[in-house]
């Protein structure tokens, strides 16, 4: 499951920065946003916790 995850975000940063390089500032910028959540964060927020 991490992996995928992380292979979503690299997806989706780079479609991030293909956007704000073509003018769609806002567009890039929440690709790259939803890149990091994803990618970082998102394997522990969809795991949870495991003590």
């Amino acid at each position: 499951m991490g992996t995928i995850l992380w292979l979503l975000s690299v997806v989706l940063v780079i479609v991030g920065i293909v956007e704000l390089i073509q003018g769609a500032l806002l567009v890039g910028i929440v690709l790259i946003v939803l890149g990091l959540l994803v990618g970082p964060g998102g394997v522990s927020v969809f795991n949870g916790r495991r003590a």
